[in-house]
């Protein structure tokens, strides 16, 4: 029997026993049970509605960026341990407050905060899962005191420029920026989550689910104990599903889950000229200089149309009919978004953005030779650095990548050293470099059709109606495959800030108006029932 048929059956019972009874009896027989069944199912039934979601954000919202200009002004370096104490603090304070006991968990001298709140075993459980940490960063690279201050701007004409924080206690602009490390990647998602928690209490709600939190202090360094963590405290993870309160939405900025991410694998190619630096005048045409030895590898790395030419680096991927068309639901224009990024024709990966996310990916993401600019010098540099990343997918682990990469460096003719190559092997190998490799964060990938994702869609639409997109995977690495192959559940990331965000690098921001949204995003999720 459902909750409506028990509730009718019961008032039935007590309207039928009101008819047999003394009228001394009625009062306590009849009237008291009827109005705590009545109070009973209030709180079984209550839940905000869609206009109500929206008006509560909003009356929150100013109370809540104010909190959260205090969370983004705690440097926030997953390599500084006083900045992870700091924000351990900070957000075991936050959790606290909301009524959820919290526990420190330790691996290779790395704290995660653990959470959770009263467990109901008539509800399901999700785990909540939270990046704290931010990219190291230059200040005086941003256009602002700190990365730590947090600005509020406002633009003009094609500039941001920095406002007043009392401007918030008038009528709030959603076009209005925050600028702050970690604005946007993470602490903007977390906070919305929080005041989410805020308004339910505050309207005298309940989450329609049990929930717990795992936050990640060095998510920017792949989350290296975070692996161990799960390992030792599976029975404390477990879970009906994992809620990733992390990324950026889909360039069309509408309201967004993502059902998967890609992994990360990087490594490190050193090619070796000369023992030393040598006088461009003096040696030139003479000594070879390894910037044209490192250049034609990495031109054969790829064709003309940007697809990796390294044997079996995209083998093993397919795509169903369903999922290619589940791809082509999410809006995008080929041309405007070439306009928008400013570059003339996208590589060939795919026949989409969405479908080139798919695949993995291979990237030269620095190089270093000799100097440039002010410092330049008419030298032969004696070695040169090509840094390399590769997005990984479900279908190609990163080991198989590395390893396929490092063999083509081989067939292209380079003797591999360890470290700095032998006077002998200098003296043996016209070709000779290094290479060094680390592998990050998996590639994961859930169910788009499955009880956790419709109960995630259900919130979404909710709220937005059909002005959301659900997109198959990001192009970034989450850390949550030690949760998926250890509990075995599914993980799909709630996408909140702008796709113009400026993550990892100077100027990160988030825009108020996804601010708000992510709110309204986090409530309509915990008001629907999970089943």
């Amino acid at each position: 029997m459902g909750q409506t048929d028990a509730f009718s059956t019961a008032i039935f019972l007590k309207m039928l026993s009101f008819f047999f009874l003394p009228k001394a009896m009625k009062l306590k027989q009849f009237i008291l049970p009827l109005f705590l069944i009545l109070l009973t199912f209030q709180n079984v039934f209550a839940q905000l509605t869609s206009n109500e979601i929206k008006e509560e954000s909003l009356k929150e919202l100013r109370t809540s960026l104010k909190t959260f200009r205090e969370y983004l002004s705690i440097p926030n370096n997953g390599k500084v341990d006083e900045d992870i104490q700091a924000n351990l603090e900070w957000c075991k304070d936050a959790l606290e407050s909301r009524g959820f006991k919290t526990k420190e968990l330790m691996s290779g001298f790395v704290p995660h905060l653990f959470a959770k709140g009263t467990i109901d075993p008539k509800k399901k459980t999700i785990l909540v899962y939270m990046q704290i940490d931010g990219q190291p960063v230059d200040s005086s690279s941003w256009n602002q005191e700190s990365p730590y201050i947090p600005a509020l701007k406002m633009k003009e004409g094609e500039e941001w420029e920095e406002i007043n924080w009392n401007f918030l206690e008038g009528p709030i602009d959603p076009e209005w920026k925050i600028f702050a490390r970690s604005a946007s990647d993470s602490k903007g998602p977390s906070m919305a989550f929080f005041t989410a928690l805020d308004i339910l209490k505050k309207t005298g709600n309940q989450p329609s689910v049990n929930l717990k939190f795992i936050l990640d202090f060095q998510e920017e360094m792949s989350s290296p104990e975070l692996a161990d963590v799960v390992a030792q405290n599976k029975e404390l993870f477990e879970a009906d599903g994992i809620l990733i309160m992390d990324g950026t939405r889909h360039i069309s900025n509408l309201p967004n889950l993502t059902f998967g991410a890609r992994g990360i694998a990087t490594a490190t190619i050193r090619v070796f000229g000369a023992s030393k630096d040598l006088h461009s005048g003096q040696y030139g045409n003479f000594a070879p200089n390894p910037v044209f030895s490192l250049s034609k590898l990495l031109a054969a790395m790829k064709d003309e149309e940007g697809r990796v030419l390294i044997p079996d680096f995209y083998a093993g991927i397919q795509f169903s009919e369903e999922e290619i068309n589940s791809m082509n639901k999410v809006p995008e224009d080929l041309e405007e978004i070439e306009s928008e990024l400013g570059f003339a024709e996208a590589e060939k990966v795919g026949n989409s953005l969405q479908e080139a996310l798919q695949f993995p990916s291979l990237n030269v993401r620095g190089l270093r030779a000799g100097w440039v600019g002010n410092e330049v010098r008419t030298l032969i540099p004696s070695e040169a650095v090509a840094e390399i990343d590769m997005r990984l997918v479900k279908e190609t682990p990163g080991q198989r990548q590395i390893d396929l990469l490092k063999q083509f460096v081989i067939d292209q003719g380079f003797h591999l050293v360890e470290d700095e190559p032998t006077i002998e092997e200098r003296n043996s190998y016209p070709k000779l470099a290094s290479f060094e490799y680390r592998l990050g964060s998996d590639p994961f990938r859930a169910e788009m059709d499955s009880p956790f994702a419709n109960w995630l869609k259900s919130g979404m639409n909710y709220v937005f109606g059909d002005q959301y997109i659900n997109t198959r995977t990001t192009g970034g690495s989450q850390p949550m495959a030690p949760f998926i192959n250890i509990l075995g559940v599914p993980a799909v990331s709630v996408r909140i800030p702008n796709p113009d965000n400026s993550i990892h690098a100077p100027n990160e921001n988030i825009r108020i108006g996804n601010y708000l949204e992510g709110i309204q995003t986090c409530l309509g999720i915990l008001t629907q029932p999970f089943q």
